[in-house]
């Protein structure tokens, strides 16, 4: 006979459980095709890249169900070391202001629900190797948060930003900031870059083993200096 207090133990340890934020779709945002591979709008596709290469044997694959690259691994373990989570990786092959129909797919397809969905990208309001990790919030300019936000019907989902840095303001605004992003990074900020995926990669991980808000409290504002 089990004893009431073992119940209501375990009754909490499950409702603690539930209550993390566990991300199951992991996207990366970026534009497909050789011509824009490094560009500072594609350091969320770095991420996932360097995310998959993490896991021996994981690889991205095209999947033109999910119009877009994909693969798969499990994360976290049960009492008896089994492995228990499905985590989808996800680069939307559309443009990036088509991003919300890849994710929208891999939504439907394995019946998540929007706050398991982690989007990685590109931000221009923080400095080049800095780190926000955000529980929701508006598009902020982006065109393919703008999208995904749109196909979700939601604001409320993680996000990790990377910072690229902002390009100067005047006249042709629009102009510099496309020029920006879809710019290369100088050899000075390559380098930052090179050194903030892997921290980037490191708050994903975390953030699957011991929930996203405990990952925000730890890698939130942290940034590369050289």
């Amino acid at each position: 006979m089990v004893g009431t207090s073992s119940v209501g133990n375990s009754a909490e340890k499950n409702a603690k459980e539930i209550a993390l934020l566990l991300p199951r779709l992991i996207v990366g945002l970026g534009n497909p095709g050789t011509k824009y591979d490094r560009t500072r709008h594609n350091i969320g596709f770095e991420v996932i890249e360097a995310l998959a290469k993490s896991y021996p044997g994981l690889s991205l694959v095209e999947n033109k169900r999910f119009q877009g690259k994909t693969g798969e691994f499990r994360s976290g373990s049960d009492s008896l070391g089994r492995l228990r989570h499905r985590v989808v990786l996800l680069q939307p092959t559309t443009y990036m202001n088509l991003s919300g129909q890849a994710v929208r797919a891999v939504l439907d397809w394995y019946k998540l629900d929007p706050t398991s969905v982690l989007v990685v990208y590109d931000d221009m309001d923080l400095p080049t190797g800095k780190l926000r990790l955000r529980l929701s919030g508006g598009a902020g300019g982006h065109n393919g948060m703008k999208s995904i936000i749109s196909h979700l019907g939601t604001k409320e989902f993680p996000r990790l930003r990377v910072g690229i840095g902002a390009t100067e303001k005047g006249t042709g605004r629009d102009d510099a900031v496309v020029s920006h992003v879809l710019g290369r990074f100088a050899p000075d900020q390559r380098k930052i870059v090179d050194a903030v995926i892997p921290m980037a990669v490191d708050a994903i991980d975390f953030s699957l083993r011991k929930g996203f808000e405990r990952a925000m409290n730890l890698y939130n504002g942290r940034e590369v200096e050289l």
